[in-house]
């Protein structure tokens, strides 16, 4: 997964895995998202970043998997 912060159009692209984009959708006016051809979702666009996310607070944490009881 990559993150991009644009600061000259204030856009934030996600991208969550690699692969050929099949089909955009709108979620709103400021926000779209990116399948590949078997549906699964490739990257989130946010336009007018800085007002719709906090972005100088980000962060990023990687949780371990729970472990089953034995």
């Amino acid at each position: 997964m990559t993150i991009q912060y644009f600061e000259d159009t204030d856009t934030l692209y996600i991208t969550l895995k690699s692969g050929e984009v099949a089909e955009t959708r709108d979620l709103d006016e400021n926000t779209l998202v990116e399948f590949d051809a078997k549906g699964n979702l490739v990257s989130i666009t946010i336009e007018h970043a800085r007002e719709r996310a906090e972005l100088p607070d980000f962060s990023f944490q990687r949780v371990a998997a729970a472990r089953a009881p034995a």
